[in-house]
């Protein structure tokens, strides 16, 4: 499967196999995507920051939105192995123990996609943070839709995270993904 898969797949409505994690890494490619291009409108101009931190902007953003579409294929490949887990055998006990661990395996590698596409959307947040009100004027329309998908992506990685937890046994573990929730949640008071 690849991205174009997947946007397919989210935008059909009678298939259940991608949902809001891709749909979330696909904003959040786009917002790196709107924002870099922002960046490079700069470079020419004294908008208040120097053409190398633009080209840096621009670059950093490029390389960002290519994980997160990764990250978007990357999520629905984690949500297939939780339905796997799940129609694994459970007649024995044996079974029943090999499923359970399978079922907690999935669920943290459905945990941790989200969250490594939310740390990279945290990422593009800075980086727009370093652009607000020094940029292309021109191109502003462009700099807020980044910003409006980058909070739709953040919002729904946070939201694919919390989805797994509760599939999640270990208190420990669970632990780690709120302290991880808990940062990428600080954006929305700076984004505020």
């Amino acid at each position: 499967m690849n991205y174009i898969d997947a946007l397919n797949k989210i935008i059909d409505s009678r298939d259940f196999t991608v949902g809001g994690g891709s749909a979330a890494a696909l904003a959040g490619a786009m917002a790196a995507g709107l924002i870099g291009m922002v960046a490079r409108l700069s470079i020419k101009k004294e908008y208040g920051l120097s053409a190398e931190k633009y080209i840096y902007i621009a670059d950093r953003l490029d390389e960002i939105s290519k994980d997160l579409i990764n990250g978007a294929v990357k999520d629905t490949e984690s949500f297939i192995k939780i339905k796997e887990a799940y129609a694994m055998p459970k007649e024995t006990e044996d079974e029943k123990l090999t499923r359970s661990q399978a079922i907690q395996e999935a669920a943290i590698g459905a945990a941790t996609v989200p969250l490594n596409n939310g740390k990279l959307c945290r990422e593009i947040f800075d980086l727009y943070i370093l652009m607000e009100g020094k940029s292309n004027p021109n191109a502003s329309s462009d700099l807020e839709e980044g910003k409006l998908l980058l909070n739709a992506a953040i919002l729904g990685c946070v939201l694919n995270i919390e989805a797994n937890l509760p599939l999640i046994k270990s208190e420990d573990v669970k632990l780690k993904f709120q302290k991880e929730i808990n940062y990428l949640k600080q954006y929305n008071s700076e984004y505020s």
